[in-house]
């Protein structure tokens, strides 16, 4: 059982014996208790952690431990089967969804966890998307299944119909609710019971009341594989079934090529369905050996690198953290080795630093290491300027790795220092909670002056400001939260003329263009050029486009960042001695200035999706007061005395509602948010936030 399956294996590995997965689910879906028992279950801590006690691995934090969830995406290792697991916790909750993005750019596979009450969930989904654009293979673990209401298939029908996925379920549960105390095992049709403490399972033949039942289902898995997997289909047309081992390389070839999703139950608070989820892991989530070669760019080229010990030394650093210790600097290496000592590029600065040490991380603790080898998910001591998203290699072979995407801010508070003496050291704060966190942006008001520090949300915010008290001993004041607006241009111009000329003495500048503006579906921007006959030599064209680039970032209405359009520049002409890149630059940023003012713009907001979970007396209420705050009901379904409302709100409408909310309820309501993009201002609404 559980003792007799851990294994203690060296920490280089045949990359075939390597798992790099991160753990992933809505907040409350109970992922960082599943990582715990992972750890007790492997024993790689010998004493269970809780949530709710504050002594998990994973939440070390103190804010962690104090709001009981995920905050920060925590890396832990064990082992399991002669297999290491290399496991990252990751956070649940919408405002640290960045965290999520780092960690599954460098993740191989994940596991999914789901409340067997609630199913899928806003943020469940948001995650499941996120792993879609990385390309990364799961499998789904419908957790809490001792609770009351838990329901395996309506969780798997939601999996189904709201995520589009396959589900491939290989469980079926023994009891319901808290008499939860073990599932049938559908691919070797055994039951597994675990004993009340959850310490250990034993085997046993099918409860003969759930034969007929684990039969059925096990048809409709063979079936359901058959139709997916031309060499299953194959054995079942001949032998009218599916053993055991045509199931799992089916099913394991099946989630490598992210054409289904295997399906596995338990209650991990109890400590059921642990070994099995391990088991799954390790049968069908890719080891780095399975994962294509990681395209990077070097010489201005793109090559691959394959998972190679032998090859050149690169890893992508997803995490910065400042610790007791050191400043950690976390890398998955995706080529080569790594060894104490060495001194590697950073080619984005062409700086060259030493690694001082390597480490095994442990959430909080660490354990010194040698080397890292291509496959490995390590911290390192020694970079100073590494941030997330670097690449480091080596200097001999220099390549450059695409990063982790970055979300944009969507709140802002403005903060200062309650002292003048601590000035300074807010300063030093918040640089260093920049470099941790890129999805925190300081900047300074040009206006007014101060310091605005913007995030993802009210909770990103107040932690940030948190750590600057408890971390560095700066109290701060901390003005009220503003929304990110944007502009759109809703009807552009053709053919705007400008003419950039000046003359002050020596080299003159010269730079004419012609451009158009016009919308662009969705948020971003496009430039391109038709000019032909050589009217705008190439490099020119490009200062063009980065001067349009710098005029994006005050619109003509508000002075807000500009998004959502296209400019194309349809001609130019240049001076044989008075035109550079410097002239054709200042020409863009002009000429497109111009061109928003002429073009007809619109104010944009931040919208999110809003998912209200309230007692069926408390609904009209509800409904009025997002009413007021300009929401749109998208949809309403009621059950068990509760009733769940789906509606679109704008995010600035947002601010306090969690209070307005328990007071409308009674404490009993609660929500959840999902980012859903931008939206146009009502101009009744635009009129106050735009300068007179």
């Amino acid at each position: 059982m559980r003792t007799d399956r851990r294994s203690a294996v060296p920490f280089s590995l045949a990359l075939t014996t390597l798992r790099n997965l991160g753990i992933l689910a809505h907040v409350d879906a109970g992922k960082t208790t599943v990582t715990e028992r992972i750890l007790f279950t492997t024993g790689a801590v010998h004493k269970r952690g809780e949530v709710h006690h504050g002594t998990t691995v994973t939440d070390y934090d103190p804010q962690e431990r104090d709001r009981g969830i995920t905050i920060f995406a925590a890396a832990v290792s064990c082992t399991w089967e002669g297999h290491r697991v290399n496991l990252i916790d990751t956070p649940g909750h919408v405002d640290f969804a960045d965290e999520v993005e780092r960690s599954l750019r460098v993740l191989d596979g994940a596991v999914a966890v789901f409340d067997a009450v609630a199913g899928v969930e806003p943020q469940s989904e948001s995650v499941w998307r996120q792993a879609d654009r990385h390309g990364v293979p799961r499998i789904a673990f419908v957790n809490k299944l001792d609770r009351a209401g838990a329901d395996l298939d309506a969780a798997v029908a939601s999996i189904r119909d709201r995520l589009g996925a396959v589900p491939l379920v290989v469980q079926l549960p023994v009891g319901q609710e808290d008499g939860f105390r073990g599932v049938v095992d559908l691919v070797r049709m055994r039951a597994l019971i675990w004993h009340e403490d959850g310490e250990a399972y034993r085997t046993e033949p099918v409860p003969e009341p759930l034969r007929e039942e684990a039969l059925r289902r096990r048809r409709l898995l063979e079936e359901t594989v058959a139709e997916l997997d031309p060499q299953a289909l194959e054995e079942f047309c001949a032998e009218s079934a599916l053993s055991a081992a045509t199931l799992v390389r089916a099913l394991r070839g099946l989630t490598l090529r992210r054409e289904a999703v295997v399906v596995l139950c338990g209650s991990a608070y109890r400590n059921r369905g642990i070994e099995p989820l391990l088991d799954a892991v390790v049968a069908y989530l890719p080891s780095p050996a399975d994962m294509p070669p990681v395209r990077c760019t070097a010489d201005g080229g793109e090559e691959e690198r394959a998972p190679d010990p032998a090859a050149p030394f690169a890893a992508l650093a997803f995490k910065v953290t400042a610790t007791a210790t050191g400043r950690l600097t976390y890398l998955r290496v995706y080529s080569g080795t790594l060894r104490k000592g060495a001194s590697v590029l950073d080619p984005g600065t062409g700086r060259t630093e030493r690694v001082g040490r390597i480490l095994r991380v442990q959430a909080d603790r660490h354990e010194e290491r040698e080397e890292a080898v291509a496959g490995d998910i390590v911290a390192v001591i020694g970079p100073k300027t590494a941030r997330a998203g670097t690449t480091l290699c080596a200097p001999n072979a220099p390549v450059l790795l695409e990063p982790p995407t970055v979300a944009d801010p969507v709140v802002s508070v403005a903060v200062e220092a309650r002292r003048g003496t601590d000035t300074g050291r807010l300063a030093v704060a918040l640089a260093r909670l920049a470099e941790e966190d890129p999805s925190l942006v300081v900047r300074s008001d040009a206006e007014t002056g101060q310091t605005v520090l913007s995030g993802l949300g009210e909770l990103h915010l107040e932690v940030a400001v948190e750590k600057i008290r408890s971390g560095h001993g700066v109290q701060v004041a901390v003005g009220q939260p503003q929304v990110s607006y944007r502009e759109t241009v809703v009807r552009g111009v053709a053919g705007l003329v400008h003419r950039h000329v000046k003359q002050d003495g020596g080299a003159g500048q010269f730079a004419h263009v012609v451009i158009d503006v016009e919308p662009l579906e969705g948020p971003g921007f496009e430039f391109r050029s038709t000019v032909v006959g050589g009217r705008v030599p190439q490099e020119y064209a490009r200062a063009v486009e980065a001067g349009c680039r710098d005029a994006l970032t005050e619109g003509p209405l508000g002075g807000f960042p500009v998004t959502g359009l296209r400019v194309t520049l349809t001609d130019g002409a240049t001076h044989s001695k008075d035109s550079s890149e410097m002239a054709f630059r200042a020409a863009g940023r002009f000429a497109l200035r111009e061109a928003l003012r002429a073009s007809t713009v619109e104010l944009l907001e931040p919208v999110v999706e809003v998912t209200v979970t309230v007692p069926e007396d408390g609904v009209g209420g509800v409904l009025g007061d997002l009413a007021a705050r300009r929401g749109r009901v998208s949809g309403s379904t009621a059950g068990a005395g509760t009733a769940v409302i789906t509606a679109t709100v704008p995010l600035a409408e947002l601010f306090g509602y969690a209070s307005r909310l328990r007071g409308r309820t009674q404490g009993r309501g609660t929500f959840t948010t999902r980012p859903t993009g931008l939206a146009p201002v009502p101009s009744s609404v635009a009129g106050t936030l735009l300068p007179r």
